[in-house]
This record gives structure tokens, C-alpha cells and sequence, in this order.
């Protein structure tokens, strides 16, 4: 009788050898596709690395150069599609009411530069709606410069984007080489666009240590909109016509900011220990 059990019969078995292949195949496979599913878990899961910037991001903010006395003024003018419409009791569409009082606002410079010969008066004029566009980068004030350009602007079109407007502004500020640095927002609606002027208005007050000062005027749209800028040490006035944003802008360029810097640069001219005047 012949032995079905040896060794010999087990290796002449047609069928094995192919099977246990087949089965170590699967096997592999299996193990393969446990390990993967493991490494892709354990990516998935894993939290960010940390970025190198963070620090950076919410530290102080660095001027891009040595910075010296003057006025450095960032007028960021809204040109989205409801300035077109008008204001008020204005016949005019708000867009034309608003560059002329921007015109009229930047003519009181030259007679604050007379006052103040040699004392530096930076000025930048841009425009936003659904993005920021640039009219005159921030350079010495000059009057022929910035009447063209606001001449210039395009027909209003498109969204608000108030708070890329305020950032922008920022970073033009930081390349400026001047110590006092304002920012002058004219927008007639709320925003639509890109981050929220609450948010950056912050950033800019807590980074910039207050450097910064941020002025609003809120033309044909209730003011109390950006309230906000009371939180971070700015202004906001309102204008329901073209009158009363003359006015409000008068009262932040001339009666803030060119007085703020006249009476800086007053005190360069008087030194500390200066001796009182002899009576006669």
C-alpha cells in the first residue's frame, strides 16, 4: 500500500506549490496595504508644522528704512460701483462730489508747506473696490500730481474692499522714512471684500504700537458702521452730502493731521533749553 502521508507525496501533489503562492501574494498585498493606510492616517492626523512666520507675524511692525520727522498721509478714496450713485441733495454722482473735496482737502497742504518750508509732507492717493489700485505712490506732496490723478480714476465699478485699502495704506506708511503715519479712509458703504477693516484695523493699532493713526469718513452711510476705530484709537465722522464731507474732511486732514504735524515741526525750531526772552 502506498504511503499518502510522506513527504515525497506531498511535494508530487499537483495544485499545492501554485496555491501557496497565490495565498503569499495575498498576504503581501494585505500587509502592503495596511502599512500605507497607516502612513496616510498618521499624515492625515498629524497637526502642521509650525510656521517659521508666525512669530514674525504678530511682532512689531519694521520700517523698511531710517525714518525722520514729517507727515506721511495714505488717502485710500472708495470707487466701487454705489458711487455712482448720488448723495443726499447733490445732483452730481458721489464719486465727483467725493474727488472734488479730495482736491480741495489737498490744496490746504500747500499752505501748510509754506508755514513749514523743508518739513517733510509724504502723500499717497489710491483707490479700491474690489481690489486696491494705486493713483500717486506715497511721495512728497505735490498738488499737480494729485489733481491729475484724481482725474484720473476710472469710472466706479466693483466691491468694497476697506481693509486690503487699510493694509496697503500700512505698508506704504513703513516705506515712507517718516515717524508719523495716517491713514485716511473715504468709502460711502460697508465692506465686501478681502479681510474685514475691524480685523485689520487692530493688527495695524497692536503692531504698529499706535503708530499709526486711522481716520475714516463715512460718506452717505451711517457712521456707526466703523465704530470699531474708537477701540484702536481712531476716528470716524460722517458726511450725508457733499458739504458736510467737505467739512469732515477738512476737520481730519487740516485740523488733525497737518495740525498734529505743524506742531511738530513748530518744535523744531525751538530748542528745550532755549532761555526766556529778555524784557526790554
Amino acid at each position: 500500500m502506498t504511503n499518502r502521508t510522506g513527504p515525497l507525496y506531498r511535494r508530487a501533489r499537483p495544485g499545492r506549490s501554485p496555491a501557496r503562492v497565490v495565498l503569499i501574494l495575498v498576504l503581501c498585498f494585505f500587509v502592503i496595504l495596511r502599512t500605507t493606510n497607516r502612513r496616510a492616517t498618521a499624515t492625515h492626523d498629524s497637526p502642521p508644522p509650525a510656521r517659521p512666520a508666525a512669530a514674525a507675524s504678530n511682532g512689531k511692525y519694521v520700517p523698511a528704512g531710517d525714518e525722520g520727522l514729517g507727515a506721511a498721509v495714505a488717502i485710500m478714496v472708495d470707487n466701487s460701483g454705489s458711487m455712482r450713485d448720488k448723495a443726499g441733495d447733490d445732483k452730481r454722482p458721489k464719486y465727483q462730489v467725493a474727488r472734488q473735496a479730495l482736491e480741495e482737502m489737498l490744496a490746504s497742504t500747500d499752505s501748510f508747506a509754506a508755514r513749514q518750508p523743508g518739513f517733510p509732507i509724504k502723500v499717497g492717493l489710491y483707490y479700491f473696490s474690489s481690489g486696491v489700485h494705486p493713483l500717486v505712490p506715497l511721495q512728497p506732496y505735490d498738488a499737480a500730481s494729485s489733481r491729475s490723478a484724481l482725474e484720473s480714476m476710472p469710472a466706479p465699478n466693483g466691491g468694497t474692499a476697506i481693509g486690503e485699502a487699510m493694509d496697503i495704506a500700512r505698508d506704504a506708511l513703513y516705506k515712507s522714512g517718516i515717524i508719523r503715519k495716517y491713514i485716511l479712509v473715504v468709502t460711502d458703504g460697508e465692506n465686501t471684500d478681502g479681510r474685514s477693516p475691524r480685523e485689520v484695523a487692530q493688527e495695524i493699532a497692536g503692531r504698529s504700537e499706535g503708530a499709526v493713526r486711522m481716520y475714516f469718513v463715512a460718506f452717505d452711510v451711517d457712521a456707526k458702521k466703523f465704530a470699531f476705530l474708537h477701540d484702536v484709537h481712531g476716528e470716524v465722522l460722517g458726511a450725508g452730502n457733499g458739504v458736510a464731507l467737505r467739512a469732515s474732511l477738512d476737520t481730519i486732514y487740516r485740523g488733525r493731521i497737518l495740525s498734529e504735524a505743524l506742531d511738530a515741526g513748530e518744535s523744531l525750531h525751538v530748542p528745550a533749553s532755549s532761555p526766556p526772552a529778555k524784557k526790554p
